[in-house]
């Protein structure tokens, strides 16, 4: 109540004073006057204030300024007056396979040479890699998806090292006897090439003349001479793999599982041999596969060149003929761009439902060159009777789609080349031992003599 009545007294003095303020200039203010001029003069006072806050605090950071900038100087001066050893800042030679020696300062810059240096050795060494064969911990295995021996590595080989060993690792780390095995991949035809070149700018041999074991030791020879290259960019990469499981897709262990499958395969009688459609290469003479191919789409007539012949070598030309018919039946026409393998051609085939040929279903066509019979077989698999004249000449032995024809009707496989792409003796004396691209011509040259006489 004291509090409440000392206010109260307080602001009823004030008011008075003012009051008399007020009446000294002739002027009387009512109370709302008198409460609104107090306010603003609270307000003022309040402004003065908060400049002087401000005012002291400025001065108080100035002189806080002042004190770091001569502190700053002061061991600035200090280190100025100390001489800086470059040699601690490069770590010293640290003999192969041990543990890495490291400088007394950590470099200014990062040099990935410098920093990577040594640890792969001593990590070799001490066998942190190495997969024990008696441990009791759960077993997790990787084999490394084997580089080309070919040539070097590059960034897709070192993405796979990458991910397979952070996966490796962290099962290592997580209780896991971890197991990643190293190994490279004879690279077949690649690998062929290769040494196939070296020995021919070496001595002027082919692979067939220095015999198949010869030439499988030469591709040892240059997997120890140029293998190196792809261990040691695994080793730069640090790869956590276990070198004392290295592997060669050649070697002896790995040449006798593949056998020992396919042994094992044969004889559950889950493959077996058969003549087959391949991809065949003149100059290497071997079988190729499908991603060793590269496709050309030809629409029209194109020349190219080809190995072994001095001249472009004409594709993409249509090009039809007639087969005689047996019995005086007429003749049936066909068309193809690689009018060579007439040679070999073993029947022809119709639409089942073509009324055009309907009447020579069951009949015999003849060959021109060797009077072979050639059946007319009905196949509405792979004839399509709006297009052409609806009739195709069959050669089981050159063609995949005729191929699987000649199995279908049980037709005869004739093979007209020889392994370095020749003609061979089934096409006939004359035109045996002609280069496959010249026989072209020498087919096409036959059958309009034929016609013309």
């Amino acid at each position: 109540m004291a509090d409440s009545s000392g206010k109260s007294q307080e602001t009823v003095k004030n008011c008075k004073t003012e009051a008399a303020a007020a009446a000294s200039d002739g002027k009387e203010l009512t109370p709302e006057e008198l409460e609104k001029k107090k306010k603003k003069e609270e307000k003022a006072r309040e402004k003065e204030l908060k400049k002087l806050k401000a005012a002291q605090k400025a001065e108080a950071a100035k002189k806080g300024a002042s004190n770091v900038s001569k502190a700053a100087k002061k061991k600035s001066s200090k280190r100025e007056g100390e001489e800086e050893n470059p040699e601690d800042y490069v770590d010293p030679e640290t003999p192969l396979g041990e543990k890495k020696r490291l400088s007394r300062q950590m470099a200014k810059t990062f040099n990935p040479s410098a920093v990577e240096k040594s640890w792969y050795s001593w990590w070799e060494k001490s066998n942190f890699f190495v997969a024990d064969p008696n441990s009791s911990k759960p077993p997790f295995v990787i084999v490394l998806p084997p580089p080309n021996v070919t040539g070097a590595l590059h960034i897709g080989h070192a993405l796979t090292a990458a991910i397979e060993d952070t996966i490796i690792r962290w099962r290592r780390m997580s209780g896991y006897n971890t197991l990643w095995v190293p190994g490279m991949d004879h690279a077949g035809i690649a690998t062929q090439v290769v040494v196939e070149k070296k020995i021919m700018r070496e001595r002027n041999l082919t692979r067939h003349d220095i015999g198949r074991e010869n030439f499988v030791s030469e591709v040892w020879n240059w997997k120890n001479e140029y293998g190196g290259t792809i261990l040691q960019q695994l080793r730069r990469l640090g790869a956590s793999l276990d070198w004392s499981r290295e592997c060669f897709t050649m070697d002896e262990k790995r040449s006798k599982a593949v056998t020992e499958a396919f042994v094992r395969l044969s004889n559950e009688g889950l493959i077996y041999r058969a003549p087959r459609m391949v991809h065949w290469d003149c100059v290497l003479r071997t079988a190729i596969s499908d991603i060793e191919v590269e496709y050309t789409d030809i629409k029209e007539r194109t020349l190219l060149s080809v190995p072994g012949y001095e001249e472009p070598v004409e594709f993409g030309v249509l090009t039809s003929f007639a087969y005689p018919l047996e019995g005086g039946l007429g003749e049936i026409v066909v068309a193809t761009t690689r009018i060579e393998t007439m040679l070999g051609d073993t029947a022809i085939a119709i639409h089942p439902e073509d009324k055009r040929y309907s009447h020579l279903h069951g009949r015999f066509a003849i060959h021109p060159f060797n009077g072979r019979r050639l059946p007319i077989v009905c196949d509405e698999i792979l004839v399509d009777m709006n297009f052409g004249t609806g009739a195709v000449k069959i050669t089981p032995a050159h063609d995949p789609n005729d191929f699987e024809v000649g199995q279908r009707h049980k037709l005869e496989f004739i093979s007209i080349f020889t392994d370095d792409g020749n003609i061979n003796s089934n096409a006939g004396p004359y035109f045996e031992g002609m280069p496959r691209f010249k026989a072209r011509v020498a087919v096409t040259e036959a059958l309009k003599e034929k016609v013309s006489s």
